[in-house]
């Protein structure tokens, strides 16, 4: 009997510790189950915010390095489209002309790094602003680039005194790729627009201008004005300055890889010995540019966005030539090779993208209009070089050539399904 009795107090003591330990159990389930409530009702009222690639102010970019596997690279672009083969655009015999050659170099990250700029550049800046040229240096040096960017796009800068002759041969260039380039034009500031169709891709594309004199420093001023109006757009990853009278001869999906396949930029930048070369140096630039380190070159280049920046920030070296550099010294030759090979000489290719003709001796290069526009003429400036892309030997040395003349625009508009790789 006592046994039994023993057996039911221990049975029911054990029946009310499990009900206290249930009882714990639940209010603790409780107070987690409202914890969770209230910060998922917290979350919601403050969506995450952008993620953006913060680093140092101090630039130390290797161009030679293998850009991160993690880096979101360009889009993938369509394939150019080869002509019907039962279109004649020409009686002259068309077949001739090799119309794409070799295959575009592969679709890679534009480089490395993005940006290491530090400005609040959510507020976009209208295209035709009214701040001053040492404020807008300033922005386009600091803007930040977010991480992960949608899409890369290459900046066209036009620099004209007027219109765009060509404009109708770069329409076709451009069309079916809206999201992959950006366009900015520097006219003389008392050139009329107004004339230009709202369906056009060089509709509102004009930035605030200032005029410019050949062989000036206001030629730099041009310069530096376009990158920094395109600096300002994040996206913008490479910068080609074109003129009125450029064209490009291949179409864009093998320049834009061939622009996005590599870490170099494209600025000619060569130690010239001659009077033409060297003998503009003035010694009064010393220490700051020595001899050794004066350069010449076209003023036609292709950019990378970390080099355009340190283009936009300079002020030491931009005072000296706009002090010393005086004709027979023209900055538009001068400047830019100089200072790159200064300050990252490593990032330069030392070769521009763009063809000219010097063979006719002169201050100026051969131009060509209607009756020297034929098949010869661009298969020369498309495969007639040898350069190095990559550490590799190609003949795919020219993505653009000048100068072209306003009555050339006829045969190129014939020529261009092949070139641009279209069906007209």
């Amino acid at each position: 009997m006592i046994n039994l009795k023993l057996t039911k107090r221990h049975f029911a003591i054990s029946n009310r510790l499990l009900h206290l330990f249930l009882f714990v159990v639940g209010i603790s389930l409780g107070v987690v189950f409202t914890l969770c409530l209230k910060t998922l009702s917290f979350a919601n009222k403050f969506p995450p915010l952008p993620i953006f690639l913060f680093a140092s102010t101090s630039i130390s970019i290797n161009a030679s390095a293998t850009p991160p596997h993690n880096q979101t690279p360009p889009p993938p672009t369509p394939p150019p489209q080869k002509p019907s083969s039962n279109h004649i655009v020409d009686e002259v015999s068309l077949n001739n002309l090799t119309t794409f050659g070799p295959p575009p170099p592969p679709n890679l990250p534009l480089h490395e790094h993005l940006s290491d700029y530090t400005i609040d550049n959510r507020t976009k800046l209208e295209l035709m602003h009214n701040i001053s040229d040492e404020e807008l240096l300033s922005r386009a040096s600091k803007v930040i680039v977010p991480h992960d960017l949608p899409h890369y796009k290459v900046a066209f800068m036009f620099l004209t005194p007027g219109p765009l002759p060509l404009a109708p041969f770069w329409e076709l260039f451009f069309k079916g790729y809206e999201e992959m380039y950006s366009i900015y034009i520097h006219p003389h500031p008392s050139y009329n627009d107004s004339h230009v169709p709202a369906d056009s891709a060089f509709y509102g594309r004009r930035i605030p201008s200032q005029a410019v004199k050949w062989g000036t420093i206001s030629m730099i001023d041009a310069e530096r004005r376009l990158l920094a109006n395109a600096l300002l757009e994040p996206s913008n990853q490479r910068f080609v300055l074109v003129s009125d009278s450029c064209i490009p001869v291949f179409n864009f999906t093998t320049v834009y890889n061939y622009l996005a396949g590599t870490n170099q930029s494209f600025l000619a930048s060569i130690d010239d010995p001659r009077k033409s070369g060297r003998g503009r140096y003035s010694r009064q630039m010393a220490p700051e540019i020595t001899v050794d380190q004066w350069r010449k070159g076209s003023q036609w280049f292709e950019i990378r966005r970390d080099l355009a920046v340190r283009i936009v920030s300079d002020r030491k070296y931009y005072e000296i030539f706009g002090e010393l550099c005086v004709p027979p010294c023209y900055s538009d030759e001068h400047y830019l090779p100089t200072v790159v090979n200064i300050l990252r000489p490593e990032m330069n290719s030392n070769r521009t993208v763009t063809w000219v003709d010097w063979s006719r001796v002169g201050p100026h290069p051969r131009k060509f209009g209607r009756v020297d526009v034929n098949i010869e003429l661009l298969d020369r400036i498309r495969f007639g070089s040898e350069c190095v892309y990559n550490g590799d030997t190609t003949n795919v040395c020219n993505l653009f050539a000048r100068k072209f003349l306003h009555s050339s625009i006829g045969p190129l508009l014939k020529f261009a399904p092949l070139l641009l790789g279209f069906d007209p």
